[in-house]
């Protein structure tokens, strides 16, 4: 029995959730073989204030007064 955990940085909506719950099914499905009642997949909304990267915190990373590193990309390198 598959079982897939996906951790999301924020929120999604339902019909998003959705869409990820039965791609991730269909491949399960197509690559693996597994039966579709089989796959259990469970999202977390993991709140932007409980994660951080490079230091910081997910929701200060776009803060007008934080200095980012790559607009947009917490994991991207500094640059020079």
């Amino acid at each position: 029995m598959p079982f897939v955990s996906i951790r999301l940085a924020g929120s999604a909506t339902r019909d998003q959730k959705a869409g990820i719950v039965a791609d991730v099914t269909s491949s399960l499905v197509t690559r693996l073989g597994k039966n579709p009642a089989a796959v259990q997949v469970v999202i977390e909304e993991v709140s932007p204030e409980n994660y951080g990267a490079g230091g910081q915190l997910i929701a200060d990373r776009d803060s007008p007064a934080t200095p980012t590193t790559a607009k947009g990309d917490a994991h991207a390198e500094p640059r020079p």
